[in-house]
């Protein structure tokens, strides 16, 4: 049971390092903007639709379609607990990454005003997810460990693998590269296979 629980929790931990990476990309790219005048719009859309495709369609919701609400099966209530801060991060994630987007077509003209929109919702975004991250590996997926039984967990990591087969299969290997293509264009150091195995073994995106 432990294994494959602790298999289900190592690919949305795996997604947090390579969510992480992004970050840092999102906080390079404003500080670019706010140094030159002007947004590097490509950059920012490619991360802007990274963050809604993968770690909003891909990530949180394996999370919010699956591991919170077994969770919630299992007896962590949804309200007063972890599950309901999680819930309204995912929420306040989302408006942050609206507002980025709303800013990149004025923000790549160099409209000042749009710069310093991005800038700032780029920072809260990061602010937010990086703690946001750490309370799940720290608090919730092992809180989640204490619950699940052995059928459940083996369901978990099954039902994780349907998720992506029927997104078509290649999100990770798609999402993966951005995230490579971007931290290579900022001189961010990547993650190697042997930081991400299981989502390389799971889902093969090499």
């Amino acid at each position: 049971q432990k294994e494959k629980f602790m298999r289900a929790t190592d690919i949305l931990s795996e997604e947090h390092r390579v969510i992480l990476k992004v970050l840092e990309c999102m906080d390079a790219i404003a500080e670019e903007a706010e140094r030159t005048g002007k947004l590097n719009k490509d950059a920012a859309t490619a991360a802007v639709d990274f963050f809604r495709n993968f770690a909003d369609g891909c990530h949180h919701a394996k999370e919010e379609d699956r591991l919170f609400v077994v969770m919630q099966e299992n007896g962590i209530p949804r309200e007063g607990g972890p599950i309901g801060v999680m819930l309204m991060e995912h929420d306040d994630g989302r408006h942050l990454v609206r507002n980025m987007a709303q800013s990149l077509e004025k923000a790549g003209e160099g409209d000042k005003e749009a710069i310093a929109s991005f800038a700032r919702n780029a920072r809260d975004f990061k602010a937010l997810l990086t703690a946001h991250i750490q309370k799940e590996d720290q608090v919730l997926f092992p809180m989640a460990g204490q619950v699940l039984n052995d059928t459940t967990a083996e369901t978990l990591l099954a039902d994780f693998k349907r998720i992506e087969a029927e997104a078509g299969g290649k999100r990770h290997a798609e999402y993966l590269e951005v995230a490579r293509k971007l931290c290579e264009a900022y001189d961010i150091p990547f993650l190697n296979s042997d930081q991400i195995p299981t989502i390389t073994a799971e889902f093969n995106p090499n």
